[in-house]
């Protein structure tokens, strides 16, 4: 497989088809661009006569992709034949002209879009009120609140990481229990105890995915706060043991649970049942074949599902600040009530959930494909010397 520079090589030589129709579009963000006021910290407050050739430039490439639409229209058939921008040596002229489109464009953009938030980044910081320019207002109020942001950025992570995580334990076990089927050597007490079991599995399934994770959230933290508060203790021992973080962690845990556990069910579905049928005549019981065959085989089917488990357990956190969570949406409400600026509060934090569910899908993207081994099924040529050596 080729490496990344020698695709980007050959991407650059090669002769593209829609090269009119995709660099208008990039030639008319350019001109946007360019009509757009300069920032404080334009580098090209002082190249007017710069600035005005490339927009120029932007504009001979829009004639000429008119151009091109209407001889298009005009020769839909015979187009490749009898257009002149058809041509060879045309389609290499503008390849190389997209090139420079592209050019003047990311210019514009590093100047208009790069170097107005760098000016209104230095704005925010030197102002001691709140400015007018919204994108200005949005920094301020970043800059003034980053040790509440931040704060709740790593309560947003850490409930995120570790209700996944032990979601994923609690959905395998029960995913082991909803799968459960009656076996022949199964006495009364054991069959009974395996369609409660399912049956808990399923309604557990049902009452979880069929309620709003806020109102799960509003139950657990009120429902423990009773329980715990029913010992005797006081209200600031009652807060300090049943602490609205571990109320959160408890309620991710138990809602992700339900969703992972249909996700391992589903994988361990996937499987053949000749696996499962080829490891009981190998001697193995229902659990070993499960957790020795099965299991291995379904995990790694439902890798991705459970992976994006965890993207969204990072969004859905949000709706814990209804029970005082001081996650990101509660550090947002928190910075507006102090500006009067929701707008602005808000959109911070969307940003921040968009850094940290990108970077997460990257991350479970990479082990995903580092996981992603081939499973070796039971009976296969690897387990010919094995059985060979048994008839030895």
């Amino acid at each position: 497989m080729a490496s990344a520079p020698a695709r980007l090589a050959k991407f650059v030589k090669e002769d593209h088809r829609y090269v009119l129709l995709g660099t208008s579009a990039v030639a008319f963000v350019g001109m946007l661009l360019s009509s757009s006021p300069r920032p404080a910290m334009s580098f090209l407050a002082n190249a007017f006569t710069v600035e005005l050739v490339m927009y120029y430039l932007l504009v001979a490439w829009l004639v000429v992709s008119a151009v091109g639409l209407v001889l298009k229209l005009t020769h839909w058939k015979t187009y490749a034949q009898e257009s002149p921008l058809a041509k060879p040596a045309a389609a290499t002229a503008l390849r190389v002209a997209s090139y420079v489109v592209w050019a003047c464009t990311a210019i514009l953009f590093v100047d208009r879009a790069v170097m107005g938030f760098a000016s209104a980044w230095a704005a925010a910081a030197a102002a001691t009120s709140m400015p007018d320019d919204m994108l200005t207002q949005i920094l301020y109020m970043f800059q003034q609140g980053k040790d509440t942001y931040l704060t709740g950025a790593l309560t947003t992570i850490e409930l995120a990481v570790f209700g996944t995580i032990i979601a994923f334990f609690l959905a395998l076990l029960l995913a082991a229990v909803r799968i459960l089927e009656i076996d022949r050597s199964d006495n009364d007490a054991i069959r009974f105890l395996k369609k409660v079991g399912v049956g808990f599995a399923k309604v557990y399934s049902t009452v979880v995915r069929g309620t709003p994770m806020l109102v799960q959230g509003v139950i657990v933290y009120y429902l423990g706060f009773n329980i715990v508060s029913g010992f005797g203790l006081s209200i600031t021992e009652v807060n300090a043991l049943w602490t609205r973080f571990i109320a959160g962690l408890v309620v991710i845990s138990l809602n992700s649970t339900a969703y992972m556990m249909e996700v391992l069910r589903g994988g361990i579905e996937s499987v053949d049942k000749g696996q499962m049928e080829a490891a009981r005549s190998l001697g193995l019981s229902q659990w070993q074949a499960m957790l020795k065959v099965v299991f291995p085989q379904g995990i790694k089917y439902a890798i991705p599902g459970l992976s994006n488990e965890l993207v969204i357990n990072i969004k859905d956190s949000s709706v814990l600040s209804v029970i005082g969570v001081f996650d990101l949406a509660f550090a947002a409400s928190t910075v507006a009530g102090i500006y009067y600026k929701q707008l602005n509060a808000y959109l911070v934090i969307a940003v921040f959930y968009l850094i940290m569910t990108a970077f997460a899908s990257w991350l479970l993207g990479k082990l995903a494909a580092r996981l992603d081994v081939k499973a070796e099924p039971v009976g296969s040529t690897s387990d010919a010397p094995v059985a060979k050596k048994a008839e030895a």
